[in-house]
């Protein structure tokens, strides 16, 4: 078990228009049970939820499980309006069974999604071996990274609304 070094926080979720909870709660409480504070927003969220609560809650990460097919749409959308609102420093991460295949999970990664776990990631790391991956790749320094008003005040970064 990789033990952070930093105080970790990320956000959970499913995302819009996915009732399909179970996944995601089983993360919840695999990362909860590492020491990762976890920001929970259930089931059936959109991409500007999950981004505006990332902001807020100064998080490292999230983690979306989408099982109702328009993830290349959601992970996408969620990666350009997180760097929209001055934080593209947070990783996002996800998963959707069968439902995303290789080529997509492929494509979703050259677009910056940190991660697409598969049901072979699955196989080959456990879900011991995936909480691991996203806890090592949060563990950050966040005083190191300029917070999102301080950007804002610099770049003209717009308000998550």
């Amino acid at each position: 078990m990789y033990v952070a070094k930093h105080p970790v926080r990320m956000v959970t979720a499913a995302s819009l228009f996915d009732g399909h909870d179970a996944a995601i709660n089983i993360m919840r409480r695999v990362l909860q049970s590492q020491g990762v504070e976890v920001i929970h927003l259930g089931h059936n969220r959109s991409v500007a939820e999950v981004v505006r609560v990332a902001v807020q809650e100064d998080v490292q990460g999230v983690a979306i499980s989408s099982y109702q097919g328009g993830h290349m749409e959601y992970f996408t959308y969620l990666v350009e309006l997180l760097a929209e609102h001055d934080a593209g420093h947070i990783k996002v991460y996800g998963g959707g069974g069968g439902v995303i295949v290789a080529e997509e999970i492929e494509e979703l990664h050259r677009r910056g999604v940190a991660r697409i776990f598969s049901p072979e990631d699955g196989q080959r790391l456990g879900l011991a071996g995936m909480i691991n991956a996203m806890v090592r790749e949060c563990d950050i320094d966040l005083s190191r990274i300029p917070s999102e008003s301080q950007i804002g005040r610099a770049h003209g970064g717009t308000p998550v609304t």
